[in-house]
């Protein structure tokens, strides 16, 4: 499944970050291109997301599923931005990439509960 793949993808380039930051590779460096892949990455798990919650929707009720994912996106963004403010203000950088690979890969094993076969759209 897509996005199993991507969305492990995803959740491993944080820890990379976080254990180029540990080996004091050139922080600049490894800030730039990590963040860099990450940005790719997080704009192909949002587009497969988009996908997915449009096809799993129920034909009579696409808008009200999309309203209802769009809803769920904004608030796990507030929840996420104010946790990472937290988490850095206390910890670091290095905690704040190590929660979020975590928080990622368990979206990740919740998307493995997903319905294998694809609907129509419509």
């Amino acid at each position: 499944m897509e996005v199993v793949i991507w969305g492990g993808a995803l959740a491993l380039l944080p820890a990379f970050i976080a254990l180029g930051l540990i080996f004091s590779w050139p922080a600049d460096v490894v800030l730039v291109v990590g963040l860099l892949f990450f940005g790719i990455v997080f704009a192909v798990n949002s587009s497969l997301h988009s996908y997915l919650i449009v096809s799993y929707a129920r034909g009579d009720g696409v808008s009200l599923d999309v309203g209802f994912y769009y809803m769920a996106n904004a608030m796990g963004r507030l929840i996420g931005t104010l946790l990472s403010g937290w988490v850095y203000m206390t910890w670091g950088l290095e905690a704040c990439l190590w929660i979020s690979a975590a928080l990622v890969a368990v979206a990740v094993l919740i998307s493995m509960g997903l319905p294998k076969g694809r609907r129509e759209v419509g």
